[in-house]
């Protein structure tokens, strides 16, 4: 079988606009529940997107760690690549694919960082190893070998067994606050269901149907 052959007609579920919520935040609450009840694995798992000041595009996954009406937050590295490219130019894309579900959910928004509290709650929660690496890993830089990441995480647990364990500087949460939210149902034929909610000036939400 050839790449241009390979294909799969969707037929799970329909999506219109007599279904959906007037706020996206709850559309996508029942969206994350369904999901979450379906057992998908990394359901928290989502691209994003960023661009620099020129507008060099960049895509990676990351994961979500919260939500609410102000916004959907990750956390990473505020020296990595996204961490200077949010710096520059503090806008970003997030989408969601729930293939068991024949699902996207595509978000487009502005991007602040959360709270130095909210960072240090989330930040004390990992696994001990992980807020070691966040201490060890320059992320995105270059780094001479292997050898020596596993030697600077040595170099932070032997200082860390001795001295507290506390989110670095360089480490924390963002928040991306939502202009846009599309909610993509697959259908058969590539006819799939799109519903677009757009953020108004008076707060509200604007829904509409886009075309597959």
């Amino acid at each position: 079988m050839s790449i241009a052959d390979i294909r799969r007609d969707y037929s799970l579920k329909t999506l219109l606009e007599t279904e959906v919520a007037d706020n996206p935040f709850l559309q996508f609450g029942d969206w994350w529940q369904q999901a979450v009840e379906s057992e998908i694995d990394e359901v928290n798992a989502m691209t994003l997107a960023t661009a620099t000041l020129e507008a060099v595009p960049d895509a990676r996954i990351v994961l979500l760690k919260g939500y609410d009406e102000q916004g959907f937050v990750f956390y990473t590295n505020y020296e990595s690549a996204k961490g200077q490219e949010l710096a520059e130019n503090p806008r970003a894309s997030l989408l969601f694919f729930w293939k068991e579900l024949e699902r996207q959910v595509k978000i487009i928004g502005l991007v602040e960082k959360v709270s130095a509290s909210e960072s240090d709650e989330y930040f004390l929660s990992r696994p001990t190893g992980s807020q070691v690496g966040a201490w060890a890993s320059p992320q995105s830089h270059v780094i001479e070998n292997r050898a020596w990441l596993e030697n600077r995480v040595k170099e932070m647990e032997t200082k860390f067994s001795s001295e507290q364990l506390t989110r670095p500087a360089h480490w924390g949460g963002y928040r991306v606050k939502p202009v846009i939210i599309e909610f993509w149902q697959g259908r058969s034929s590539r006819l799939h269901d799109r519903i677009q909610y757009t953020l108004q000036d008076n707060g509200s939400w604007k829904i509409e149907r886009l075309a597959p």
